[in-house]
């Protein structure tokens, strides 16, 4: 699903991704749309833009997974801004793309997106993890082990939190990317945590950063 208040780029970009392969099951201009149409089709991916006229992508971000939670939202916008990109990975985004990608990258990304990647412009994966940091070193909690995740496992989270990518993990430990992929969702399902985002998040809280 795409959701963007200017009818010329949202149905250029519900056509790129229709070329590409993708069924678009809906668009939507604003929040309550957004919300309307994500309940009534539950879309496994959205883009979603920060500006709406009846609200911002954050809180048509939230909007959409209180109706489905299961959906990714990758947030593609004109905006870098530091605000906007945290307010919307707060609010449950997997990751923000700005509108200078081009169409290659754009659908790179949302396929990365439905298979559960956090995506981000070069540059913005820095910003959200060095706010997680800030706001580890602002709260300090007492390091929790992780009993539960094998050493392998455990290696893969401090590399996730460093905000290498499944490949680079890959060529770092000398494992194929399949491999790193299927121990990073291993430590998901025992974390019980979302995404990787979330997943960056708990291990610089937790000291393995």
């Amino acid at each position: 699903m795409v959701v963007d208040d200017h009818p010329i780029w949202r149905d250029g970009v519900a056509r790129d991704l229709g070329s590409a392969g993708f069924d678009v099951v809906a668009t939507a201009d604003g929040v309550a749309a957004a919300a309307r149409r994500a309940a009534a089709v539950l879309p496994a991916v959205v883009l979603m833009d920060m500006q709406l006229p009846d609200g911002n992508g954050a809180q048509a971000t939230a909007a959409v997974l209180a109706v489905s939670p299961e959906t990714r939202v990758l947030v593609l916008s004109a905006s870098a801004e530091r605000e906007d990109v945290l307010d919307a990975i707060k609010s449950g985004a997997t990751g923000y793309l700005v509108k200078s990608a081009s169409v290659a990258e754009l659908v790179a990304a949302v396929h990365a997106t439905a298979s559960g990647q956090a995506v981000f412009t070069p540059g913005l994966a820095g910003l959200v993890l060095g706010e997680f940091r800030r706001i580890a070193g602002a709260e300090p909690e007492p390091s929790v082990p992780v009993p539960r995740l094998t050493d392998r496992e455990t290696e893969v989270l401090r590399l996730v939190a460093k905000g290498l990518s499944a490949k680079q993990i890959a060529t770092r430990l000398g494992l194929s990317h399949r491999t790193v992929e299927n121990h990073v969702q291993a430590t998901l399902r025992k974390l019980q945590l979302a995404n990787r985002v979330a997943l960056a998040r708990y291990a610089i809280e937790n000291g393995l950063d």
